[in-house]
């Protein structure tokens, strides 16, 4: 495992926090090969802050991890396309993300952050550059959430561009979310399966709570992303996997895979994104639901226009 940097890294004007983990250099190829198609549809970009700064609200500074790289991760692994979303560091300006999204020719689509005051020029740009998402962070640490009224102003707009909603929350919000979260008129995927206690029975009622949410509302969807994040043992991430496998087999035709690359904010370790594509038929145990959970449904909430 990798561990914490000992120093700061000066970035020009922008010095990456002492504790930050850097990306891994040199993951190790899959042994599990991807099917052609694959979708990874959840990863960032982070500047570089001398051509993108970092937002000055931020609640980190990470090392920068661009385009450039973020593609050539994408043709190791053997993914076809991205879904970028913005990260917090860069609070609602999106012009890292754009800037990806028009390199990667047709290769990627968005998830942006936007503010109450957002434009509709500015919001036609983003869907034009291929965001089709916003991203409401409720995540405590990272953000201070705004009351449910704020961001319902921001639905209604998105809505009407046929863009839907990404939320990230700690498994203890959700209730305190219900109401709101059930209320939206668009499909509502939510990162990281709500981010689960897995010191806690997958059998068990907070969990149940999330899998009735996905039940009792067809229009939300679930992110089986960063078991690194969610771990409590580490690498192979096997008290993660139950969870994730019986958020893909309740909801195949809701479920979306990524790799949260480059990983923000983690402080145990580092992980490998060759061995968490290895980490895939564990969770989809089948050729159909891998199919599903890699190409069929980030395809269809992605880049089918309505």
């Amino acid at each position: 495992m990798n561990e914490p940097a000992s120093e700061p890294v000066s970035q020009g004007a922008f010095t990456t926090d002492a504790d930050w983990l850097p990306y891994h250099p040199n993951p190790a190829r899959p042994t599990f090969r991807l099917p052609a198609g694959t979708v990874d549809a959840h990863c960032h970009v982070f500047g570089p802050g001398a051509a993108f700064p970092y937002a000055p609200e931020r609640r980190y500074t990470p090392c920068d991890a661009g385009k450039d790289d973020l593609f050539a991760l994408r043709d190791f692994l053997g993914v076809a396309r991205n879904v970028i979303v913005q990260a917090t560091c860069h609070g609602a300006d999106n012009s890292a993300l754009v800037d990806a999204l028009r390199a990667a020719g047709g290769r990627a689509r968005g998830v942006a952050t936007v503010r109450a005051e957002v434009t509709d020029a500015e919001l036609a740009a983003l869907h034009e550059a291929g965001v089709r998402g916003v991203r409401f962070t409720f995540v405590r640490r990272l953000a201070d959430p705004e009351p449910d009224a704020y961001y319902r102003s921001i639905v209604d707009r998105v809505a009407a561009l046929g863009w839907h909603v990404v939320v990230y929350l700690e498994a203890a919000d959700l209730a305190e979310r219900w109401d709101f979260l059930t209320s939206l008129p668009t499909t509502v995927v939510v990162d990281h399966m709500g981010r689960p206690d897995v010191t806690k029975p997958v059998d068990g009622p907070e969990f149940a709570r999330f899998l009735t949410l996905l039940r009792e509302h067809p229009r939300f969807w679930s992110k089986v992303t960063c078991p690194d994040r969610l771990t409590k043992t580490g690498p192979p991430y096997d008290d993660v996997v139950p969870f994730a496998r019986a958020v893909v087999e309740a909801f195949p035709d809701r479920v979306l895979w990524g790799t949260d690359w480059p990983h923000p904010n983690l402080k145990s370790h580092m992980p490998d994104d060759g061995v968490l594509v290895d980490l895939v038929p564990r969770i989809a145990p089948t050729e159909d639901l891998r199919r599903r959970l890699l190409i069929d449904n980030p395809t269809r909430l992605y880049w089918s226009e309505p």
